[in-house]
């Protein structure tokens, strides 16, 4: 079977099913410009644990982990179906590395079915989710995607699902796309480039080298979904960058394609 590339999805609010202001169209797009998987592994931002945990649920729950939203986003539900085979593969590799991975039941929360519903509608690919490690380093991130690999090569595709920028504190919710902050741009044309030039320790090392880094990510658990993609890319990977915008001032969202050369 042909290698599968890794996705970074920079999910958005989670209004971004409902809201047609908010880009939704361009994650069909995508999803239509990648191979369908037999089933994908996501790393969301929005599940934490202190070591690596692995969902075997068969039937994952839609979880609404939000409030104050409106009522239609809390009636939706994202049927997928789960892929408890994929998340006891990526305990076993994990745990042969030194990295012990609980496997416990888990649902699928808006890091995770948001940009799903928008790339497959219907709900037809299996998933499971593998947490992050908010406490850990994008290196630790990093590592789990290079060991996660060979998984790419049986139709499991490594999904890192988070936000480019994530600084809810400067979030300013009535801005318009032009009055975004000019070092939101600073710091993804930086981390743009690096990608691109397959810089790894520089991207790594994020919090001292890219512009402005504190103030994107006062806290890097949006970012680490990435670190993970990366690492389960090949060392020759082609980037695809696709750039949907800037919205509240301070959170960008751009969807990073790691594909074979």
């Amino acid at each position: 079977m042909t290698r599968l590339p890794s996705l970074f999805l920079s999910h958005g609010a989670p209004t971004l099913p409902i809201d047609p202001s908010m880009p939704r169209e361009q994650f069909a797009s995508l999803s239509a410009e990648v191979p369908r998987p037999k089933a994908i592994l996501m790393l969301s931002a929005h599940w934490g644990t202190l070591q690596p945990a692995a969902s075997t649920s068969d039937a994952p729950e839609t979880i609404h982990d939000f409030y104050g939203f409106p009522r239609e986003l809390y009636e939706i539900q994202y049927p997928a179906p789960g892929a408890p085979d994929v998340a006891r593969r990526a305990a076993e590799l994990l745990g042969e590395q030194g990295m012990p991975t609980a496997t416990q039941p888990h649902g699928l929360d808006h890091g995770a079915w948001v940009p799903m519903l928008l790339m497959f509608p219907d709900a037809d690919v299996p998933i499971a989710q593998l947490s992050i490690q908010p406490r850990l380093d994008p290196a630790h991130h990093f590592r789990v995607g290079r060991v996660l690999r060979p998984l790419q090569a049986e139709g499991v595709m490594i999904v890192g699902s988070g936000q480019i920028t994530h600084n809810l504190r400067e979030a300013d919710f009535s801005a318009r796309p032009e009055d975004a902050d000019p070092r939101v741009t600073e710091f993804t044309d930086w981390f743009e480039t690096r990608l691109a030039a397959r810089d790894i320790d520089a991207l790594l090392d994020y919090r001292r080298q890219a512009p402005h880094a504190a103030f994107m990510h006062p806290t890097d658990e949006h970012l680490l979904p990435v670190f993970a993609a990366l690492g389960a890319a090949a060392d020759d990977y082609k980037l695809g960058v696709q750039s949907l915008g800037t919205f509240q001032r301070s959170l960008a969202m751009t969807n990073y394609v790691f594909g074979n050369a």
